[in-house]
């Protein structure tokens, strides 16, 4: 990513419309909900980030940022530099962060609220045939974590079951699969998958895509094993990154949770890859595809709950994130054009909805059904990684 030039910002007048249009769409009933990651500044919001100097070459940071909504202004709480590129972020009870090194990870380690490193774990690749695969899941209890890994010998995926306190591994699991990304767990705790079934080297460099093997896959955790699978009719299709639904009127809602598959496009005629639809959604024990809207390059970067049971998906590589909802199944409505729009995390807002805070090249864009869009620039010249959290 390259940070761009001030005369390059331009946040699309498509956001706002599309936000006075999703509302009147969607029907949003009145009312007000507190706001997730507020601190004690109530207009105040906590992210948990992973970023960079606009270089190439700049040091990788990760770290909490604090969005002023009154000030239109974005500081940096504590950012803790970092060996290489970060990927999948944890938020920790303490205002900390777990953060993973990116694929073929090497290390993984744990900060707490004011910058120090507390726990860290470093694996030798010369040595070490499974290395991590850039994310993490703590179990219900918090006492364990579940972590994406790949076998760099044999090209099989595993779930390293790890000790949440050390970080060091106490059981390994299959994955069900070829490069296991983003872990979650559902109500039940067990795990679901999503292994987007690429062969890669060292390197991370693809190989025999004539082999690929996405899969998405519950695992029970009380025994490992493969309790569910499930694939697409298009083999092609990578599944890396996954969310569930919530619900903006009630915790408890009696309302289906969906599970939100993102997708990346694997193939070789550019036509075809284009063309590639880049949501999946499993509803009870049907995964399927309910879009072909796309976004021009088959390439989702993230995923994150919105809207009363509905998804946002980003495309970096488009500079759009949309908005999928289920009461519109076959549609994908942009609600962000922006350069490098790709991190996401929901929002709560002042009001139920699910909004979604988005980081894009100039800055943080937030975004919500029934309030006015905003942006806030970076603090300092930064490119954002793939991922953020909110914090709290």
């Amino acid at each position: 990513m390259n940070f761009p030039s001030m005369n390059r910002r331009t946040l699309l007048s498509g956001t706002s419309m599309a936000a006075l249009g999703a509302a009147g769409a969607l029907g949003l009933a009145p009312g007000r909900a507190l706001a997730l990651g507020a601190d004690a500044n109530s207009t105040t919001t906590l992210i948990g980030a992973a970023w960079r100097g606009p270089k190439a070459t700049d040091t990788h940071y990760a770290g909490v940022l604090a969005a002023d909504w009154e000030r239109k202004q974005l500081t940096i709480r504590y950012a803790v530099a970092l060996p290489s590129r970060p990927h999948g972020l944890v938020p920790q009870a303490d205002g900390g962060l777990l953060v993973n090194c990116v694929r073929p990870g090497t290390w993984l380690l744990r900060c707490d609220g004011a910058g120090r490193v507390t726990e860290r774990i470093q694996l030798d690749r010369d040595r070490d045939a499974v290395l991590l695969s850039g994310h993490t899941v703590p179990s219900p209890d918090g006492a364990t974590l579940y972590t994406t890994e790949i076998n760099y010998r044999t090209g099989r995926g595993h779930i390293g079951v790890r000790d949440a306190a050390t970080l060091r591994k106490r059981d390994e699991w299959d994955s069900g699969g070829i490069d296991p990304h983003q872990p979650v767990l559902d109500a039940q705790g067990h795990l679901l998958v999503a292994n987007g079934g690429v062969l890669r080297n060292l390197a991370d460099a693809k190989y025999d895509l004539q082999r690929m093997e996405s899969a998405l896959v519950r695992i029970d955790t009380t025994t490992g094993r493969i309790a569910q699978r499930w694939v697409l009719d298009d083999p092609r299709l990578s599944m890396r990154h996954i969310a569930w639904s919530t619900s903006a009127t009630s915790a408890t809602s009696d309302e289906p949770r969906r599970l939100g598959v993102a997708m990346q496009a694997e193939h070789e005629d550019p036509a075809r890859r284009a063309a590639a639809p880049i949501l999946a959604v499993l509803e009870g024990d049907k995964l399927s595809v309910p879009s072909r809207v796309n976004d021009g390059h088959g390439y989702a970067g993230d995923i994150t709950p919105a809207y009363n049971g509905g998804f946002a998906v980003s495309s970096n590589k488009a500079g759009l994130a949309q908005l999928w909802h289920p009461s519109m199944p076959d549609k994908l409505s942009a609600i962000v054009q922006l350069q490098e729009a790709y991190a996401l995390t929901a929002w709560a807002g002042p009001q139920p909805g699910g909004g979604v805070l988005v980081a894009t090249a100039p800055g943080l864009v937030r975004w919500h059904p029934s309030a006015k869009p905003a942006f806030v620039p970076w603090p300092e010249p930064m490119a954002l990684d793939n991922h953020w959290v909110l914090m709290g």
